[in-house]
C-alpha cells in the first residue's frame, strides 16, 4: 500500500523555526525550506534577502492526510507567527518575511481562506489589526529549495536563531473546517 502524501507551502517569517514546528508534527512526512512567490529563477539566500527577487522564505511540508489534516497544519501556521504584521516578524523585516500560504489543491485553498476568517475575527476581538497573509494557489509558482546549510538548520544548530513573533492567541481548536 502506497502512502498518500500532499504538499503544503507556508511562509511565517524566518523559515528555520517554522520548519522545526512542522517537522515535529506527527503525520508530517518531510519538510524543506526554500523560496517561493518571486520572479527570479533559482534565487540564492543573499538575493532573496535584498527583497528584489519577490520571494518569501517558505517551508514545504509533505504530509500524510490520513495522519494529519491540512486544517491541523493551518492551526500551527496561524499560531506560530503574527499574521497581522506586514512584511515582518519581530526583528526580521522585508518582503521575504511576509506571511503567505500557497495552496496545492482547491480544498486547501477553501480551508486556508475559511480558517483565515475565523482567526481574523478572534484577533480583531483581541484588538489586533486584520490578517494580511497572502493566500493563493501555488499553480504556476516554482518552489526553489534553499541552500543545504538552511535545511533543518535548527536540528544542526539547536541553539540557533528562531524568530517567531506569535500573537499569543492560539487558533480555536474547537472549530474544524473540513
Amino acid at each position: 500500500m502506497t502512502e498518500h502524501v500532499e504538499k503544503a507551502y507556508f511562509a511565517t517569517g524566518c523559515f528555520w523555526g517554522a520548519e522545526r514546528r512542522f517537522w515535529n508534527l506527527p503525520g508530517v512526512v518531510s519538510t524543506s525550506v526554500g523560496y517561493m512567490g518571486g520572479h527570479k529563477s533559482d534565487p540564492t539566500y543573499k538575493e532573496v534577502c535584498t527583497g528584489e527577487t519577490g520571494h518569501a522564505e517558505m517551508v514545504e511540508v509533505d504530509f500524510n492526510p490520513g495522519l494529519i489534516s491540512y486544517h491541523r497544519l493551518l492551526e500551527e501556521f496561524w499560531t506560530m507567527h503574527d499574521p497581522t504584521s506586514l512584511n515582518r516578524q519581530g526583528g526580521d523585516v522585508g518582503s521575504q518575511y511576509r506571511s503567505a500560504i500557497y495552496t496545492t489543491t482547491p480544498a486547501q485553498l477553501r480551508t486556508a481562506l475559511a480558517t483565515r476568517e475565523i482567526y481574523n475575527e478572534l484577533l480583531k476581538a483581541n484588538e489586533f489589526d486584520d490578517i494580511c497573509t497572502e493566500i493563493k494557489p501555488a499553480d504556476g509558482m516554482q518552489y526553489w529549495p534553499a541552500e543545504e546549510y538552511h535545511q533543518r538548520y535548527l536540528e544542526k544548530n539547536p541553539k540557533g536563531y528562531d524568530c517567531h513573533s506569535s500573537t499569543g492567541i492560539p487558533y480555536p481548536d474547537q472549530i474544524f473546517i473540513g
